[in-house]
């Protein structure tokens, strides 16, 4: 039985699948959660304001890329409502998958309602495992596979208090990028995914599209976006170490990349 109240998704593709296995049934509302929590600073994430994480974004969403999200006022929005949620009087789900993005907004949640009687479940859509190959988000699951899938468990006290001081230790460590592996999130800097990004170039000029779609390919941990590691290459090409070819823009298909002879 799928319980009532909030259920929270993380990505519009995820909420897409969770409205369909959940329609018809008015007792239920889904919330999509679009802020990747894996990457950028999250020290002041839970803000009334958030001024780093909107700046991080706004630094990563490609120029004449539309819509262009209100990223200052949509992120106060979340941290608003989730400290609003306790008050609300309903019981909470949240989906998730193998992401480091998925399980930080579990562990996030799990703060923001620690101390409230309110219920909360889980719908674990996962393998456990975040390696490449193995790993699985809410999004991968076409509705009817995530319909199969629906074995909400609620989570015990002991359990919301572990998840939620994970989440304040993610807050506090204030990582560039957090990978999820074995139940436990690790920072690191963006040197790590840097390096990967420079070794899949070559000194002859390829597609930037199929650098980052190596890099993609072999990431455990966290599943890296196009925006994401777009940004990554303008911000490489602009300390001199990759070398991009065409006017960076929306499109990142239309440009080749190549490696800086300095690399």
């Amino acid at each position: 039985m799928i319980p009532a109240g909030w259920h929270l998704t993380c990505g519009d593709l995820a909420a897409e699948s969770v409205a369909i296995v959940t329609a018809g049934q008015p007792d239920m509302k889904v919330r999509v959660m679009r802020d990747d929590l894996a990457v950028g600073p999250l020290r002041d994430v839970d803000a009334e304001r958030c001024p780093a994480r909107a700046w991080f974004w706004e630094a990563v969403w490609p120029g004449g890329a539309e819509p262009r999200p209100d990223f200052a006022n949509d992120l106060a929005g979340d941290a608003r409502w989730l400290a609003e949620l306790p008050g609300q009087g309903l019981g909470v789900t949240v989906w998730h998958g193998d992401s480091a993005s998925e399980q930080l907004l579990l562990a996030r949640v799990c703060a923001a309602l620690e101390g409230s009687p309110l219920p909360l479940f889980e719908v674990a859509c996962g393998t456990g495992d975040s390696r490449v190959g193995t790993r699985m988000a809410v999004s991968m699951h076409r509705p009817a596979a995530l319909a199969e899938r629906i074995r909400p468990q609620r989570i015990d006290a002991a359990r919301q208090r572990q998840l939620a001081a994970q989440w304040r230790g993610a807050v506090a460590a204030d990582a560039d990028i957090r990978r999820w592996r074995e139940g436990q999130f690790f920072g690191e800097r963006f040197d790590a995914i840097d390096a990967q990004l420079v070794a899949a170039t070559e000194p002859d000029w390829r597609p930037l599209a199929r650098a980052m779609a190596e890099v993609m390919r072999h990431c455990d941990g966290f599943f890296p976006t196009d925006y994401f590691l777009y940004w990554r290459a303008r911000e490489l090409a602009r300390g001199g170490r990759l070398e991009l070819d065409g006017v960076p823009g929306a499109q990142y298909s239309a440009l080749q990349v190549r490696r800086a002879a300095s690399a």
